[in-house]
């Protein structure tokens, strides 16, 4: 990954990562939890569909993965909180923002 700063295209694969990384993790979850092999199945199906998009950049993988952590983060949070209802506390919130600075860090001087 070089210094300069991030595409919009590697932004639109970071997010749509991030969907169906923690999308296919929650139709794993449900499908588990009502018991649903086809809902199991589609789920890892979908999480498996997560790493080849993501691995489609052409940066160093531990870079990549630095940055994408902290989008990924973000967006589980989100997700649980909109589709779970999950309750979010402070520490949840200050984590995900040591997080997300240090995918910034990761991206601007890694």
């Amino acid at each position: 990954m070089d210094k300069a700063h991030l595409s919009y295209v590697a932004w639109i694969v970071f997010i749509l990562s991030a969907a169906l990384e923690v999308g296919g993790d929650a139709i794993i979850r449900k499908g588990l939890f009502g018991k649903s092999y086809l809902l199991i199945i589609t789920g890892c199906l979908i999480l498996s569909s997560y790493g080849l998009l993501v691995n489609t950049l052409k940066w160093d993988f531990s870079k990549l993965l630095g940055v994408y952590v902290s989008v990924f983060a973000l967006a589980s949070v989100l997700f649980g909180k909109v589709f779970f209802h999950d309750t979010v506390s402070v520490g949840t919130i200050v984590g995900i923002a040591f997080i997300v600075i240090g995918g910034l860090v990761i991206h601007n001087f890694g």
